[in-house]
C-alpha cells in the first residue's frame, strides 16, 4: 500500500526530532551560562531525560506509515526502528559521560548537545527515501561528530582525530554528493522509490553518468560504514577521540550508515542488483579480511576494536550482498547486537583509563580478573559476545547473516566470513588472557568504580543474553521493520 501524504503543517510525526533539538538548544544554552562540575552533571542528566522522553514518542510512531513535508520525509517502522536503536546507543553513552565527560573536563552542555545533534542527524538520514534529507542528515551528524572527536584539551591526539576525520570525511561526503547528483542529471529525479519505477520502466538502463554515480555512491556510504579500502581513518580516528565518543562513532554512525545504505540500494537499486551485488561482494571479502588479520597485531585495545569494527561491517556486508529484501533483517538484528557489544567493550575500556590519558594499551587488562572480578566478567562476556559464542547475541547476529548468505547461495562468502570469526576469536581471546592469566605489570592501575559504568554494562549483558536466548522477538521487530520492502 502506498504511503498517505498529509499536510507539512502536522508537525506530531516528527516530536522525536522536535524533542531531541528543543533540548539540545537548552543544553546549550545552559553551557553558555554554566560551568563546573553541578553544570556538567546537570546538563547530563537532562540529555538522559531528554533522551527517554525522545524515545518515548518514537516507539508511538510504531506501525505509522506516512510520507510527510512533500514527501521529503517519511514515517515508517523502518526509520522508528533505527530511531529507538540511536536513541538506546545517546542514553547508554549519555550514562558513561555522566562520568567520563566529567572526569575528562569534557561534560560542559555543548558536549551533551553535540550528542542529542548527532542522533538527531542520524535520525534523518535513515527516515528518508529523499536524496536532499538523506544529505541533511548525514551532514548534521557529521559536523557534530567532526567537533566530538577534538574535544580533549591539550591532547594532540583528540586534535588529529578531529582534523583527520574532518578532512576524510569532507572528502568522502564530496563523492557522495557528486554520485547523487550525477544520478539525479542521468534521471531527473532524487526520490529513491519514484527511482525505482523509474528504472523498473527503463530497462536496460545503462547510462554511464548513472553508472559513475552509483559508483561514488558506494564509496561515500563506504567510508561512513569504514569498509575497506575507505576504512584508513577508523583506527587513527577511534583512538584519539574520547572513549565515550569512540563508542557512539562504532555503533550510531554505522548503524546510521547502514540503515541509510539499505533504504537507498534495496529500494532505489534493486532492479540493478546483479551489478552491485557483485562490487559489494568484493568489498566483503576484503573488509573481513584486513579488519580481522590486522587487528591481530594490535596492542592498543581500541584500535583492536577499531579494526573489529571494520569486520562487522564486512559480516553485515555479507548478508547485504544477496539484496534479498526479505532476509535484509539480519543485518538490522546484527546492528543491534553489534551496539550493545561494543558500547559495553569501550566502557570497560573508559574504567581501566587514567584521567588525560587517552592509552588502552593491552597491559593495562593484565590481572585484571584478580583485581577488579566484575569488570573483568563484563568484558568477558563483551568479547565473547564479539567473537560470535553462544548463547550471546553476537552468535545469533552472525548466524542470521551468514544463512542469508547460505539461502541465497553464497556460499563461498559464508565459508569466508566463517573463517574470519574463527581468525577473530583469536584476538578476543587474548585480552581475555591477559585479564585471567597474566600478572598485572608494573604498579597496578587504578580502576574508575563509577555506578554509571555498572549500570551499562550490566544492561548491555542483559540485552546481549536476552536477544542471544531469545532471538524470535528481536527479530520478528526486525522483519517488521524492513518489510516495507517486501
Amino acid at each position: 500500500m502506498d504511503a498517505s501524504i498529509i499536510p507539512a503543517c502536522e508537525f506530531r510525526w516528527i516530536m522525536p526530532e522536535i524533542m531531541l533539538t528543543g533540548w539540545a538548544l537548552l543544553l546549550l544554552i545552559i553551557g553558555g551560562v554554566t560551568k563546573g562540575p553541578v553544570a556538567s552533571k546537570t546538563s547530563g542528566v537532562l540529555c538522559v531525560i531528554g533522551s527517554i522522553f525522545a524515545l518515548y514518542f518514537t516507539l508511538n510512531l510504531w506501525g505509522t506509515n506516512l510520507d510527510v513535508f512533500n514527501q521529503l520525509y517519511t514515517i515508517d517502522n523502518y526509520g522508528t526502528f533505527f530511531k529507538a536503536l540511536f536513541l538506546c546507543i545517546l542514553i547508554l553513552v549519555s550514562i558513561v559521560s555522566l562520568r567520563y565527560a566529567d572526569r575528562e573536563g569534557i561534560g560542559s552542555g555543548e558536549y551533551y548537545a553535540l550528542l542529542m545533534f548527532g542522533v538527531l542527524g542520524m535520525m534523518v538520514m535513515t527516515s528518508s527515501h529523499h536524496f536532499i534529507t538523506i544529505f541533511i542528515g548525514l551532514e548534521v551528524m557529521s559536523l557534530s561528530i567532526y567537533v566530538l572527536c577534538g574535544l580533549l584539551r591539550g591532547n594532540a591526539t583528540s586534535v588529529e582525530a578531529s582534523l583527520k576525520y574532518f578532512l576524510l570525511g569532507a572528502f568522502a561526503t564530496a563523492f557522495l554528493l557528486y554520485g547523487m547528483a550525477m544520478i539525479y542529471g542521468s534521471t531527473g529525479i532524487l526520490d529513491v522509490v519514484e527511482l525505482k519505477k523509474y528504472f523498473l520502466l527503463k530497462q536496460p538502463f545503462s547510462a554511464t553518468m548513472f553508472v559513475i554515480g552509483l559508483g561514488f555512491l558506494i564509496v561515500g556510504f563506504g567510508f561512513k560504514i569504514a569498509s575497506v579500502p575507505f576504512h584508513m581513518w577508523t583506527p587513527d580516528v577511534y583512538q584519539g577521540a574520547p572513549t565515550s565518543i569512540t563508542a557512539y562513532m562504532a555503533t550510531g554512525v554505522k548503524a546510521a550508515a547502514f540503515g541509510a545504505l539499505i533504504r537507498v540500494f534495496f529500494t532505489a537499486f534493486i532492479p540493478f542488483q546483479f551489478g552491485w551485488s557483485e562490487i559489494i561482494w568484493v568489498l566483503a571479502v576484503l573488509t573481513m579480511c584486513v579488519g580481522n588479520i590486522t587487528a591481530l597485531v594490535q596492542h592498543d585495545v581500541k584500535r583492536m576494536l577499531a579494526y573489529s569494527s571494520i569486520a562487522h561491517a564486512g559480516y553485515i556486508l555479507v548478508a547485504f550482498v544477496t539484496a534479498d529484501r526479505a532476509l535484509a533483517s539480519s543485518m538490522l538484528y546484527y546492528l543491534m547486537a553489534y551496539s550493545f557489544m561494543n558500547i559495553g567493550a569501550f566502557t570497560v575500556v573508559i574504567a581501566l583509563e587514567k584521567k588525560g590519558d587517552n592509552n588502552s594499551e593491552i597491559d593495562g587488562f593484565a590481572g585484571l580478573g584478580v583485581r577488579h572480578p566484575f569488570y573483568a566478567l563484563c568484558m568477558s562476556i563483551f568479547l565473547l559476545s564479539l567473537a560470535g559464542v553462544p548463547p550471546l547475541a553476537g552468535f545469533m547476529g552472525k548466524f542470521y547473516v551468514f544463512s542469508t548468505a547460505v539461502k541465497a547461495e553464497y556460499y563461498w562468502l559464508a565459508v569466508i566470513g566463517f573463517l574470519n570469526s574463527a581468525v577473530a576469536a583469536y584476538y578476543y581471546l587474548r585480552v581475555m588472557m591477559y585479564m585471567y592469566f597474566k600478572e598485572t605489570i608494573g604498579e597496578p592501575g587504578t580502576v574508575d568504580r563509577a555506578p554509571q559504568y555498572g549500570l551499562v554494562m550490566i544492561i548491555c549483558i542483559w540485552a546481549l543474553l536476552h536477544m542471544g536466548i531469545f532471538p524470535k522477538t528481536f527479530l520478528t521487530i526486525a522483519q517488521k521493520a524492513v518489510g516495507i520492502f517486501g
